[in-house]
């Protein structure tokens, strides 16, 4: 091989070869491309989940419905005069026995010997007292009884605020409320909305305030300012709960012939401040009036605030009142009264379950007998006064009728009346028929009413 093709094979070994220009902007469009198309499939990702996630929770970890909340009816109390009846012997009577005066005399002597022997100081008006208050504040293991001041919760409302410096102020307020059901899944609280309607947020006390979980408003009676407000269990902490030992309570009866002169405890803020008890007894118990329902209003001799809030108990340790701190008559002073609970029970199940309160827009009563057997006016719910632009007056109900059936219901008392109502739902069409005066007759008249919703 010649030296020229040798140097020749040499050059082209030698040989560079030259990389391709780099296309910046094509490279800057590429990469801007890859990094918007991560941020879309990242949020269609994040969009996805946030949808599937608590459905494929559910589906993993079926979460129980909340119990429908039934309270049940009062007893029938029977009247003397049945008792009597029932009583009355349908055979010829049993032989008389003649009273053994002489073991009689005997007995009562007996008797007054023991009492004899029990003096009565000062020492035994401290364990009167001392007695009453184990039964506020301690439980009875044997028969497996929470003591009543567990029944009793605090539910603070907070507020917030900005000032002239934009400064963000808080602000509460605070009631004493009743745990009257569990739902499996909350706990429900009766309490005076009164002082929270204002509020931002709800939250329930535990531990003296150590703990605040969230509660949320179930349901709110404009007639009563009484609200149900409900608390998730599983955010209340273990420790909290073996602390307080929150438990429901048992609901006593408003509608007893013998309420006046029985003896109740006023628990929750009956002073207006939170924890404090009242003693005293029921004086008396008088009929509030309002739209499509009446109330049962108690009058007690314990002297507390006009802001109170609480619940009456008596020494059963049942409910059967709730204090009403915003409908303290003038002249009535600072004594304690409330509403029976037996006249709440129906609006309380159906705010528990959250359901709408129907609204007719009547107020009245009933018929006395005497005005039915004088002058011949018909049983039934008499109409005193019907509210404006309510679905009664838009329909031509006018005062001085008297409802004398509701979807053929036979209707004979308001109370029948503001029971039937309650089982029909807004939005439903009823049915009415009223005697209205005619001269110096009543005459029968027909009505469809579509009801409204209590606001």
């Amino acid at each position: 091989m010649s030296d020229r093709e040798s140097g020749n094979q040499n050059d082209f070994m030698i040989e560079k070869i030259k990389q391709r220009p780099i296309n910046r902007k094509k490279l800057l469009r590429r990469t801007i491309l890859t990094a918007s198309m991560a941020v879309i499939f990242g949020l269609i990702a994040c969009f996805t989940f946030l949808v599937l996630e608590p459905v494929i929770n559910n589906w993993l970890y079926p979460e129980e419905e909340p119990q429908t909340i039934v309270f049940p009816e009062d007893q029938r109390e029977m009247a003397p005069e049945e008792m009597l009846a029932e009583n009355l012997p349908t055979e010829s009577p049993a032989p008389t026995v003649k009273p053994e005066t002489e073991s009689i005399m005997l007995e009562e002597e007996q008797v007054q010997a023991i009492l004899d022997k029990v003096t009565l100081d000062k020492d035994s008006y401290v364990q009167l007292y001392e007695s009453l208050n184990d039964f506020i504040y301690f439980s009875d293991e044997l028969a497996e009884q929470a003591s009543i001041c567990q029944y009793m919760v605090t539910i603070r409302g907070i507020s917030s605020n900005i000032d002239w410096f934009n400064n963000v102020q808080e602000s509460d307020s605070q009631a004493s409320g009743v745990i009257i059901a569990d739902n499996g899944k909350e706990y429900l609280i009766l309490v005076d909305y009164t002082s929270l309607k204002n509020a931002d947020s709800l939250v329930l006390d535990l531990q003296n305030g150590y703990y605040q979980i969230e509660a949320t408003l179930k349901g709110l009676d404009p007639s009563t300012n009484l609200a149900v407000v409900a608390v998730n269990q599983y955010n209340i902490p273990v420790e909290s709960m073996e602390a307080d030992g929150l438990a429901v309570a048992p609901m006593g009866s408003s509608n007893s012939r013998t309420l006046v002169g029985t003896p109740v405890i006023a628990l929750g803020s009956p002073m207006g401040i939170s924890g404090s008890v009242g003693y005293g007894m029921i004086t008396a118990s008088t009929t509030l009036s309002t739209v499509d329902r009446n109330y049962k209003q108690l009058l007690t001799d314990i002297v507390g605030s006009r802001k109170a809030s609480g619940a009456l108990f008596n020494l059963k340790g049942e409910l059967i009142g709730m204090i009403a701190g915003s409908k303290t008559s003038s002249d009535t002073g600072n004594v304690i009264n409330a509403y029976g609970i037996s006249e709440l029970k129906k609006v309380v199940e159906k705010m528990s379950n959250e359901n709408k309160l129907p609204y007719m827009g009547i107020s009245g009563g009933d018929v006395p007998t005497s005005a039915h057997v004088h002058n011949e006016i018909p049983y039934g719910a008499f109409v005193r006064e019907v509210a404006m632009d309510s679905p009664a007056m838009l329909a031509g109900i006018q005062q001085g009728d008297i409802i004398i059936t509701v979807n053929e219901n036979l209707i004979t008392s308001f109370s029948d009346y503001s029971a039937i109502l309650m089982q029909i739902e807004p939005g439903e069409a009823v049915s009415l028929t009223v005697m209205r005066q005619a001269q110096e007759e009543y005459k029968e008249m027909n009505f469809n009413i579509v009801l409204g919703e209590r606001k």
